[in-house]
């Protein structure tokens, strides 16, 4: 049986997506089960142990062009599921050339006509995103959602020691940006926090884009033990960095739901989004650290904005640092 696992959105959702993959894995122990991802997202899915290939889309240039290789490659593939957890028409159109003799994706999609099961995407209700896309595929398998998981490798691990081996035991991560401005917690906060954690090593992580952010951090925090990582590791070792870390301390992004694939303890900080939108994490120990006061701006929107669209970004500077360290 061959599985197509369509998700070309961000990283965070390639991330929340593994929980299917794993779900198909418990119910189709032979399944040959392929993912298709944008490019810039691949690495995470790096020598997945129930991911036969990783097929990439590039989204940057050429795209229609790509859109209609990628379109053939699959259909050469002959896939008897294609399960497409992305709403937009890109995905939906590579789902409708597929061939396949089942194709699943919500109804949202504008080629949801091409669907032999067509679901219901809800949102805002508190279902959790892994719930949401579990939806699709319970006709296949069962009730019960799979948690999302990577698989860091050895190598991987031993990168990792490398490079924090010398920290005492005991160190905490923070992941201080997110591609949404307010979704991210203000820098002053996340220098704040970090002064306030000097007792412990800090591991600052992150992309080759939020060094400059990491750096002004350490920069700005002299009295603590600062490391920047942010452009050092991969995402998979960056995972194997959280995996032993006594708390990570996360916006509503990507780490945090990195942070629930590998069951590491986790503080997600909630600016202008909510956890009912469910993007929330799910570890053991799992916590969420949310402004006080009631601002009827908030949630401003699903994903974020570029800058507070009230000018005042209260969701933010109004969350007490004692509320994160006391969680």
């Amino acid at each position: 049986m061959k599985f197509l696992i369509i998700q070309t959105a961000f990283l965070g959702d390639v991330i929340l997506a593994t929980s299917v993959v794993e779900k198909l894995r418990q119910k189709f122990h032979s399944a040959e089960i392929d993912f298709l991802l944008r490019q810039g997202n691949e690495d995470v899915l790096e020598k997945h142990p129930f991911i036969r290939e990783v097929i990439v889309l590039d989204k940057r240039k050429d795209k229609l062009r790509n859109l209609l290789s990628i379109a053939e490659k699959v259909r050469s593939k002959k896939y008897d599921f294609v399960i497409n957890l992305q709403r937009f028409g890109s995905s939906g159109f590579i789902a409708w050339r597929s061939g396949a003799k089942e194709k699943i994706g919500f109804g949202k999609n504008p080629f949801s006509f091409c669907y032999t099961t067509k679901v219901k995407h809800r949102i805002g209700t508190g279902l959790h995103e892994t719930e949401r896309n579990h939806e699709l595929i319970k006709q296949l398998t069962d009730t019960v959602p799979a948690m999302p998981k990577l698989y860091p490798t050895e190598k991987d691990r031993q990168t990792v020691t490398e490079q924090y081996g010398l920290l005492p035991d005991g160190y905490a991560c923070i992941a201080p940006a997110s591609v949404w401005h307010t979704k991210q917690f203000p820098k002053e906060k996340w220098m704040e926090l970090t002064s306030a954690l000097q007792h412990i090593p800090i591991c600052l992580i992150g992309g080759q884009n939020d060094i400059k952010l990491c750096e002004e951090i350490k920069t700005n925090t002299p009295g603590a033990q600062v490391h920047v990582f942010a452009g050092k590791l991969s995402l998979l070792q960056t995972a194997a960095l959280m995996k032993n870390a006594r708390m990570n301390y996360v916006n509503d992004s990507a780490p945090l739901h990195m942070a629930s694939a590998m069951n590491a303890p986790v503080t997600g900080i909630f600016c202008s989004t909510v956890p009912a939108f469910g993007f929330g994490p799910l570890s053991d120990n799992s916590n969420v650290v949310e402004t006080r006061e009631k601002l009827d701006c908030r949630p401003c929107g699903l994903h974020g904005h570029p800058i507070c669209p009230k000018g005042h970004f209260k969701c933010a500077h109004t969350i007490s640092i004692k509320d994160i360290l006391n969680v």
